[in-house]
């Protein structure tokens, strides 16, 4: 009897993912535990393994599309078995963001010389029945299409994509085909369209809401590192005995840690009731993937841990973040957030508040710079911290107090 493949909750806050990759076509054999698709959660990639061994029937939903927790997904049986005639289809699934495409004018030139039907192509591969019943309500030349799923398979987002760009843009020439698994590390060629992943999108997204709902505003300071790099110095080896990276990350968190217990409202979120002062000091550090992007993994009570016990946490989320095994709950849950641009040599910069949080915190390069002390100049390892905060929610001098404690913090460290 055939098998559901349902999309699982992966998360005790996790409700809904979107559909990486399939990594098995129709047709495909399987056996039981054998990743059959990934989902994103939140910028994780996590696989979904085949409920059994067989065949794989059917895929129900579309590389791209969102489905909520206990959505069926596909079916695997053997060989030539039917599927339940009361079973789900695709045209009976609704992903939470689909859209129904609006009518597109076309030329008459730009109009198929012949419908495509559902099943194999001998050009484009396997076409699915909701990619075949749009192209032909809408009138779409499928070998038009940019496919970016598997194989360069035809993705329902891949069709409405195509149709909102003809319709924005008045295209009356194909657009150009999105190279197979595109490696944005490498370097692009002018006049190339770079596909937006997943984790793109969902940056995008985020980061637009966040400037729309936060009137952001950002103060500077700077601070002397000189008691950090010497604390940094005497104990680095102690820490690599016990198996640890000791980062300047350490450090900062740290000293943040000291900024959110002196001004508790900084660790907050604004609520149309109120502003929420939360209990738990949750923090998130955005981790660079490089061109795929960002991330921001979570340390959980984040001030109950020593300077050992935060370098611990920070070197397995770092690393873990970068080989893509983070669990979708570590991304979760975070009350505030810092974000470490000096690595690529930037001085200071305004950070977008990573919501709902009140506030950001940024770190700018460690350079030796020239000081005054005491009247006399002198040569210090200098860094700028800038505080980018929700002035809904925390006023100047708060946020100077903040920033202020945290600069204290790391110029008194013993």
């Amino acid at each position: 009897m055939p098998l559901k493949v349902i999309m699982p909750q992966l998360g005790e806050s996790v409700t809904e993912g979107t559909i990486s990759k399939w990594l098995k076509a129709i047709g495909d054999e399987i056996k039981e535990f054998e990743p059959l698709l990934e989902v994103n959660t939140d910028k994780v990639d996590s696989e979904i393994p085949s409920p059994g061994d067989g065949v794989l029937l059917s895929i129900l939903a579309d590389e791209g599309a969102t489905v909520s927790a206990g959505t069926t997904l596909a079916w695997i049986g053997e060989q030539g078995e039917h599927i339940p005639n009361d079973a789900q289809t695709k045209e009976d699934l609704t992903p939470i963001n689909a859209e129904q495409p609006a009518p597109v004018p076309v030329k008459p030139d730009l109009v198929p010389k012949s419908a495509f039907q559902t099943g194999r192509n001998k050009d484009l591969g396997f076409i699915s029945p909701v990619v075949a019943k749009i192209s032909q309500e809408q009138n779409i030349d499928l070998t038009e299409v940019p496919g970016t799923g598997q194989g360069g398979r035809i993705t329902k987002k891949d069709v409405l994509d195509y149709i909102e760009a003809k319709k924005s843009h008045q295209l009356e020439t194909p657009l150009p085909q999105p190279l197979p698994g595109l490696d944005r590390s490498r370097s692009v060629l002018p006049g190339e369209l770079l596909p937006h992943s997943i984790v793109r999108r969902s940056i995008a997204d985020h980061m637009v809401k966040s400037k729309h709902i936060s009137p952001h505003v950002s103060t500077v300071m700077e601070a002397d590192l000189s008691n950090v790099v010497a604390h940094r110095q005497a104990n680095k080896e102690t820490f690599e005995k016990d198996g640890v990276n000791l980062t300047f990350t350490a450090y900062f968190i740290s000293a943040a840690i000291s900024g959110l217990k002196s001004q508790p409202i900084v660790n907050s979120s604004w609520l149309e009731q109120g502003i929420e002062i939360h209990k738990q000091i949750n923090f998130g550090m955005a981790t660079s993937l490089g061109e795929e992007g960002l991330i921001v993994p979570v340390i959980k009570d984040a001030d109950q841990l020593s300077l050992l016990g935060l370098a611990r946490k920070i070197n397995d989320l770092a690393t873990r973040a970068r080989n893509h095994s983070l669990d979708p709950d570590e991304v979760r849950g975070g009350t505030f957030t810092m974000t470490n641009h000096g690595t690529s040599g930037s001085l200071f910069a305004t950070p977008i508040i990573n919501q709902p949080q009140a506030a950001i915190l940024g770190i700018g390069v460690i350079q030796k710079r020239v000081i005054v002390i005491d009247d006399a100049i002198a040569i210090r390892p200098m860094v700028y911290l800038t505080l980018t905060f929700d002035h809904r929610i925390l006023d100047g001098a708060v946020a100077d107090n903040f920033l202020a404690k945290v600069v204290e913090s790391l110029e008194n460290w013993r």
